[in-house]
């Protein structure tokens, strides 16, 4: 076995795999009868959905046998051709506009959703680069503000779309590798102090904003309108109650849901499959974050460390806020639950991480192995300000 290859994580892997079976029964329970009544074909859903899921997992085993090292190369080109796409869901006749936003870019048999790929793009982005100015991740204008800079402006791309929920999680992630690569706190906090107040102005500058953080306020007061989706989400928990009424066995779902099979399938768990269902879903996410967290911890050098950690909490934050959303704890936000709801764009990228992370944890495997059996050539540690070790030896410029 070459020092690149060990054995896959037996414990997020396992995870992540019942997380997308569970994603295709609960497509073809939550949207079987809309597809019925709008393709004429019942598993229309559930078609896409398995198709996806097999790319998915096809890329996933990939990506896990690629050293992760190698990306690096790619950092560059993968950041400006999802710039480009970016840019191009805005230009008449490329980019698709559904539910009043313009987030995709319309293919003859699939809509692919640019800001799914900025994902990783913007994580490897800023592992490559905080990676290679470790030297001077003191200083603000040569450690912080290139960073800032090129990640603003993607940043600002996704907002415009405008996707006000994915942009706070990949802020979220810029602060959380700032500080795992050792940005002095004084720095963040002065960072944070600017963005807040932005941040605010964005959330309450548009209407559908304004009236979004009213109805979590109270939802109550708008019924019909604002306040529906997240009281329709309580009805459907408080059906379901401990056991669920059984996988295809949800009314809420019969038009009562607003889009059931995507930003809000959580809820389907929770009346078809109860509060054991829900609690069986937290834990696995729960797992999956505390396993990508130890991988990165554990990996062989600063850049792996980097990009577990961005792509650990790229995951596992979203999913806790799409949780929090489904159960009236955070205002409505157009997010997905990762693995779980419907999409193709979003699951293929999902799984394409999942395998990188896959190759960093075997590497981990390996440079571990060798670092216990000690010898002249087993690298000096120091200190990473993620609680692990990284190799004392210069990064690859």
């Amino acid at each position: 076995m070459s020092r690149h290859q060990g054995h896959m994580d037996h414990v997020m892997l396992p995870c992540v795999l019942g997380l997308v079976e569970l994603c295709n029964i609960l497509v073809y329970s939550a949207a079987g009868v809309r597809a019925a009544d709008v393709y004429g074909q019942e598993h229309y859903y559930l078609t896409r959905q398995i198709l996806f899921a097999a790319l998915g997992l096809g890329v996933m085993v990939v990506a896990s046998r690629i050293p992760y090292q190698m990306y690096k190369r790619w950092t560059y080109p993968l950041l400006g051709v999802v710039m480009l796409l970016l840019i191009g869901v805005f230009i008449p006749g490329i980019g698709s506009t559904m539910g009043g936003a313009t987030r995709w870019i319309s293919f003859k048999y699939f809509y692919l959703q640019p800001s799914e790929l900025a994902k990783f793009a913007l994580v490897l982005y800023l592992a490559y680069s905080l990676t290679k100015k470790q030297d001077h991740i003191g200083t603000f204008a040569i450690g912080i503000l290139p960073n800032l800079r090129f990640s603003g402006v993607a940043l600002a791309l996704i907002l415009m779309e405008p996707d006000f929920g994915t942009t706070a999680v990949l802020a979220a992630i810029l602060f959380a590798m700032m500080f795992v690569a050792g940005t002095r706190i004084v720095h963040l906090s002065g960072i944070f102090a600017v963005a807040a107040p932005l941040a605010f102005v964005v959330l309450i500058g548009a209407e559908y904003r304004r009236r979004r953080l009213l109805a979590f306020l109270d939802p109550w007061a708008d019924q019909a309108d604002t306040g529906f989706h997240i009281i329709q989400s309580w009805l459907a928990f408080h059906r379901g109650g401990i056991f669920g009424v059984g996988l295809g066995a949800g009314t809420q779902k019969l038009f009562y849901l607003p889009a059931a099979h995507t930003d809000f399938i959580f809820r389907v768990v929770g009346e078809e499959l109860g509060l054991l269902g829900v609690l069986a879903t937290i834990a696995a996410f729960g797992l999956f974050i505390a396993r990508g967290t130890s991988v990165a911890r554990r990996a062989p050098d600063l850049f792996g460390q980097l990009l577990g950690t961005g792509i650990t909490f790229i995951i596992g934050l979203q999913a806790v806020i799409n949780m929090m959303v489904v159960t009236g704890l955070l205002p409505t936000k157009g997010l997905t639950l990762p693995f779980v709801s419907y999409g193709g764009s979003s699951l293929v990228a999902y799984l394409f991480m999942v395998g990188v992370l896959l190759n960093i944890s075997s590497q981990a495997l390996v440079e571990n192995r060798r670092v216990r059996g000690g010898g002249r050539n087993a690298p000096r540690r120091r200190w990473s300000p993620f609680g692990g070790r990284s190799e004392s030896r210069r990064e690859d410029p």
